[in-house]
Formats: C-alpha cells, structure tokens, sequence
C-alpha cells in the first residue's frame, strides 16, 4: 500500500451514514490520503467503512482502532482480507486492547494482560483459515501501540503502529523501537485557534473524554514532557493541552504536524476539533487549510 503522509481521524456516529458518505468524498477531493474512523458503542468500524469505501475511488479507510474484545480473530481477518479485496487494497486495519472501564464496564468480558492479549490476538488471526479471493498483497494491519512493549509486538508481528492522543517526542521514542521499516501512523488533535486562553477551553471536553482511562493517563507520564498526573484533572492543564494538541494559526499547527514528521511518523491523520465549540461538526475551514500540510 502507498500510504500518503496525511490523513484525517474522526467520529462519524453522530451523522446519518449518507452526510459520512459525503464527508468522505470530500476529505478525498480534499487530497488527504485516508481517513480513521473508531470503534467506541456505535457503529461497527468494518461495516461503516465498507459504505465509505463504496462511495470513495482513492481514499483509504482505516480503522482507529477496532476493539479486539469485540470479534474473535478469524472473523476480524475475515472482514479486513475482505475489504482489502473489494476496494482493491484501500483498507487498513487498525486493532487496539481498548481499555479496561470500556471492556468489563461497558461489555461485561474480562480485561486481560495488554500485550499478551494483542500476540494472541495476532495469532489467532494468522491461523485463521480462508478460502475466499485473496489480495495481491497482505492488507496491513496496525497497531493502537503506546507503551515499549506493545510497539516491539508492532514491529514484530503487524506493518507498524497507530498511536493516539501522542506528542512528537513519544513519535521519536516509537520510531526508534520501530526501527525504520514499519508503519507509524499518529493521530493528532488540531484547533485552529490562535487565542491560548479560547483553544484551550475548546481542546478541554475532547480530552476530558480521554483523561480517565489507565492506559493514556500512563502514556502520558512516560512520554517525556515533564507532565504528572495534575495534569490530567478537570480536562487538563496549559501544559497537557499545549503537548498533546495543536492549536494556533495555520503554520504554527503546520509546524506540529512537520515536527511529528520529523520524528519519524510516516503518516499524520489530524482530528479537527471545531473552533465554533460545535462538537461533532467537521471544521471544513481547517482541513481545506491543512491539506497540503503533508
């Protein structure tokens, strides 16, 4: 797969499925190479992109992330290898543990050990049997990898990784676990917002959302940027907010994207969060300014 350096991340589980269909297309004539879309408690990530890949010819789909508690192996490789097939290797799959609160407490399954859970998720995957028309190539499948371990598991047995919710030093850390080789797909938050004081207030409910769960809350502190768990309370300080999301005018957020590039990220996909504070309303004006940011 040629992935282009620059995509976009976001939620599409608030609109119909036909006003995603559109946006889609529109993120394609745009010129962004692909777009991410998640898995929480609404749609089902491989159902949603296959409409999207339907009424797109160039855009990859990617999945940031489906929740491997939410299908057994042999049917998520049955889905991606699909997929791959039908829009012609416009499909990659993006898997993650997601997070213990969301497993037990919202599922009701066991959350087990990250990393062991992801390998033998892996493998369960790779001996999968099927017998359907195969891709000419294998469909990548990345990881949602935050911690050392997980990358190494990216690096060994997947085309690379997808961190989310990072700053570019946590880019440059998992660069050099990655060795040079493998996908490093990072996500990150965008405001375009040159007033500190409003672009903060506007990044504060998006990370609110974030800010309670184990597995970033330990990211964060290990990534290298001085923060500790302060940081984290009531959406999050100057600082927190200043490291993870990238506000400004449009070279200052330009820059952000360009410093993950420099850190070894061989793809930025951008989440913009509407400076209107219309949360779950596409911000148009951003994406059309920070299309040629790759």
């Amino acid at each position: 797969m040629n992935l282009g350096k620059l995509g976009v991340w976001y939620f599409f589980d608030g609109q119909p499925a036909s006003v995603a269909a559109q946006a889609a297309k529109k993120i394609e004539e745009l010129g962004y190479s692909a777009l991410w879309i998640p898995e929480t408690v609404g749609r089902h990530p491989l159902v949603h992109a296959s409409w999207l890949l339907a009424n797109t010819s160039k855009l990859v789909l990617a999945t940031g992330i489906a929740n491997i508690y939410n299908r057994e192996p042999g049917v998520t490789m049955a889905g991606q290898k699909t997929l791959a097939e039908q829009s012609g290797g416009r499909f990659i799959l993006g898997l993650g543990v997601s997070h213990k609160p969301l497993v037990e407490g919202v599922r009701g399954l066991e959350y087990g050990k990250p990393v062991t859970t992801m390998r033998k998720y892996l493998a369960g995957m790779a001996s999968a049997p099927y017998h359907a028309v195969p891709t000419e190539e294998a469909p990548p499948t990345v990881i949602a990898a935050l911690g050392p371990k997980m990358l190494e598991l990216a690096r060994e047995q997947a085309s690379g990784a997808h961190p989310y919710f990072v700053s570019p030093d946590h880019t440059a850390m998992a660069r050099e676990i990655l060795g040079s080789e493998p996908m490093l797909c990072v996500e990150q938050k965008v405001i375009m917002e040159e007033d500190p004081s409003k672009a903060r207030e506007l990044a504060k409910p998006v990370a609110k959302i974030y800010t309670g769960l184990p597995n970033y809350r330990n990211n964060w502190l290990r990534m290298g940027n001085g923060l500790t768990t302060d940081d984290f309370e009531n959406g999050g300080s100057d600082k927190f907010i200043d490291t993870t999301f990238a506000w400004g005018n449009v070279d200052q957020i330009k820059a952000r994207i360009q410093a993950h590039f420099d850190a070894g990220a061989s793809h930025v996909c951008i989440q913009p969060v509407n400076p209107n504070g219309q949360f779950g309303d596409m911000h148009w004006e951003t994406l059309a300014a920070l299309a040629d940011a790759g």
